[in-house]
């Protein structure tokens, strides 16, 4: 029978958790740097304050620990990695799809739509159909590819060149 692992805790090892440190660089509770001292000393140190001791840097020699409210740390670190993921953004790809004979206005009114894709930072994938005898000229339908590359030349880059697949011819742009 042996015994089952100690499960690892999230985030930086605190107080009596940090093992296997004889010396650690501290830090009190005022930001002051109080140089190298016993592990023990430091700890002890901590716990008269009524404060932890948490380790910042654990990969530094020695590693480097700090007095502060361990709650307080992990709060403020929580706070900051949702702050993060609030202020990411994901990059869609939207799709515009034409025929190879579009009208102006047809085409005037998807590049408007494509022109907003591009301010929100979304990719566009342009997916050209043909139809019936329409295949027998796919010269017409890379026209009208080669007119969108064109068109959208100042606000987009060209992220997969036109493509044929089966009855149809695809190209991906991408906001510059």
């Amino acid at each position: 029978m042996r015994p089952l692992p100690v499960p690892q805790k999230e985030g930086p090892r605190a107080n009596r958790d940090i093992r296997g440190v004889r010396e650690v660089q501290l830090i009190d509770q005022d930001g002051q740097n109080r140089g190298v001292m016993p592990f023990f000393d430091a700890l002890r140190m901590a716990e008269d304050a009524g404060l932890d001791l948490v380790e910042i840097a654990p990969n530094s020699s020695p590693p480097v620990c700090k007095i502060l409210d361990y709650g307080k740390y992990r709060f403020n670190e929580q706070k900051k990695q949702a702050e993060a993921r609030k202020k990411q953004k994901t990059v869609e790809v939207k799709e515009i799809k034409l025929r190879p004979g579009i009208d102006d206005h047809d085409y005037q009114v998807k590049m408007k739509a494509m022109k907003g894709f591009f301010e929100d930072g979304n990719k566009v994938k342009i997916t050209l159909r043909f139809r019936g005898r329409e295949m027998a000229h796919p010269d017409i339908g890379l026209r009208v590819l080669e007119r969108v590359r064109s068109d959208t030349a100042d606000l987009a880059k060209v992220e997969s060149e036109p493509n044929m697949e089966g009855r149809q011819v695809t190209m991906v742009l991408a906001p510059r």
